[in-house]
């Protein structure tokens, strides 16, 4: 299946308390219980580029944002959506560089899907997606739902990103003042979601150095720890 997909109905989900409920009655196959929806967000505009067939136009761009654990869904007001699979998003970070702040993401449309096939635009085939709620306050929820949905779903391939030195997916702060990272300042903590988000990305990624089991932690004193921080909220 394309990363992107024009679709004519928002895939079956249930709400974390339905969920649990299912859990807990035993059912007969847990792979027929539907992912989780993690995040609505209503009054969403989105800005795909290049653009997606019956989406271009502003009226067509908006609508619902669904944060599903299996796909991202965007269903516009006229009832037209498409879904994005969580492998194809290389990059997410909050932006402040447009006029109204964003969810802005990198798509790899090249990359391997579930189904292990990628799309038919070959290797190096990029769009970008921001996501723009119509309220700024809405950015946070949004991003820690799509952090952790993403982190369901890791690098089909991951020895490839341990061959690649450029770190290209990664947001430098100091260079790109325009997006936000978590810096774990005094009297801040993660959110339930962002802490099982980082657990699982500290649970892959690879320290060449060992630094991740020292006491300081995220907040610690180690010079060398900032630029890590700053890295780790810019993608899942």
């Amino acid at each position: 299946m394309p990363p992107i997909t024009s679709i004519t109905a928002v895939p079956a989900f249930v709400s974390p308390e339905e969920h649990k409920a299912l859990v807990e009655s035993t059912p007969a196959s847990f792979n027929d219980i539907p992912p989780v929806l993690r995040h609505k967000q209503e009054n969403v505009s989105v800005r795909l580029d290049p653009p997606l067939d019956g989406f271009a136009t502003a009226a067509d761009a908006r609508g619902t944002l669904y944060v599903i654990e299996s796909v991202l869904v965007f269903v516009n007001d006229a009832g037209r959506a498409f879904q994005v699979e969580y492998p194809a998003i290389t990059l997410h970070a909050i932006s402040r560089a447009d006029p109204r702040p964003s969810i802005y993401c990198q798509l790899d449309e090249s990359a391997p899907q579930v189904d292990g096939e990628g799309a038919a635009g070959g290797e190096g085939a990029m769009r970008e997606l921001s996501i723009i709620p119509q309220s700024a306050s809405a950015l946070e929820p949004i991003f820690e739902a799509l952090s952790l949905c993403a982190s369901l779903h890791p690098d089909p391939d991951p020895d490839d990103d341990m061959d690649d030195d450029d770190g290209d997916a990664f947001i430098d702060a100091a260079e790109e003042g325009n997006f936000e990272v978590f810096t774990g300042g005094e009297g801040e903590e993660l959110s339930e979601v962002g802490r099982a988000a980082l657990e699982h990305l500290e649970s892959i990624i690879y320290d060449p150095h060992n630094l991740t089991n020292q006491a300081d932690g995220i907040n610690g004193d180690d010079p060398g720890s900032e630029g890590k921080q700053e890295g780790s909220e810019g993608r899942a």
